[in-house]
């Protein structure tokens, strides 16, 4: 099977706005069926409707990543209504900011629960279809904050930056089977919860960062759409950081 083929198929979470959205939208321009996952089953239809009114092929799959058994029950939906899958995209994530000296256990583990054991859940699951396919691809979306830390948000980090480890161990694990696992760390990107933020915070983004300027989520999607394909076969187990040289050393 070429890359080109439509019956790829891709799953997205966190695909009901922003940059899972974008994703989706990338991945289905380039031919893939994608199933779109997040908890809002009607902002997941105004995404199906937008992917085939522009000519592509989408379907919606309501699940809440924190339940890891509601997961790996989720992939095994996908599996057996489509017979494969090829595109694994862990977009969705939480968080609930706060110091570290004031985080409660629960403030901690509810984004460990969907940052993180979600994701292992998703991977888990799709490993074994994955193998029997003999390709794949993996593509966990960390943050910048999981490569540099950020004040306020220690559980975040700590989950964004497990995405990494996690993401070069299943690149060893799984690259005899022609299966490859990469991250895509976004910087500051032009969404809902950034519009959100103070001016001031704003602009002492804008000037940490050498672009001096927000990203666009369309461009985190390019990036996710090149591990997808064909063409990055020989890429695994790479970080890849969409942030305007935020990061840059």
């Amino acid at each position: 099977m070429n890359d080109s083929n439509p019956q790829r198929i891709a799953v997205v979470t966190g695909a009901s706005r922003g940059i899972g959205a974008e994703i989706a939208k990338a991945l289905a321009d380039q031919g893939r069926h994608v199933v779109l996952v997040a908890r809002d089953a009607a902002k997941l239809a105004e995404v199906q409707s937008e992917i085939e009114s522009a000519g592509g092929s989408a379907s919606t799959h309501p699940c809440d990543m924190a339940a890891a058994a509601a997961v790996a029950a989720m992939i095994e939906a996908v599996v057996e209504t489509h017979g494969r899958l090829d595109i694994l995209v862990n977009n969705a994530g939480i968080t609930r900011d706060g110091l570290v000296m004031r985080m409660s256990d629960e403030q901690f583990d509810d984004v460990i629960n969907v940052n993180l054991r979600g994701v292992l859940a998703a991977c888990r699951a799709v490993a074994k279809p994955m193998v029997r396919g003999k390709w794949g691809r993996i593509i966990n979306i960390s943050s910048v904050s999981g490569l540099v830390g950020n004040a306020g948000q220690a559980n975040y980090a700590a989950s964004k930056a497990g995405l990494v480890g996690l993401t070069k161990s299943l690149g060893k694990e799984l690259a005899g089977k022609n299966i490859t696992a990469n991250v895509v760390a976004p910087g500051f990107i032009e969404t809902d919860m950034t519009e959100i933020l103070p001016d001031a915070v704003k602009d002492g983004a804008r000037q940490i960062t050498p672009l001096r300027r927000f990203g666009q989520a369309c461009e985190v999607a390019a990036a996710v759409a090149y591990f997808a394909s064909e063409q990055a076969s020989y890429t695994t187990g790479q970080v890849l950081a969409v942030d305007g040289g935020m990061t840059m050393i």
